[in-house]
């Protein structure tokens, strides 16, 4: 059965994983987020309970 050869697909998925580990991962985390999770300020809503017409 062929497929069961890893032989050539061992070595493009390691050495895939390690040009995205070593050289594109670094590159991608350098840029800063544009919209921070900090940045956002916390709004309190005041609510009013339903008015039901039962009670």
């Amino acid at each position: 059965m062929p497929q069961l050869n890893p032989n050539p697909w061992l070595f493009i998925m390691l050495m895939s994983w390690l040009t995205f580990s070593l050289i594109i991962q670094p590159k991608l985390l350098s840029f800063t987020s544009t919209n921070s999770p900090s940045d956002k300020t916390s709004m309190t809503i005041k609510t009013t309970p339903w008015p039901w017409p039962w009670t």
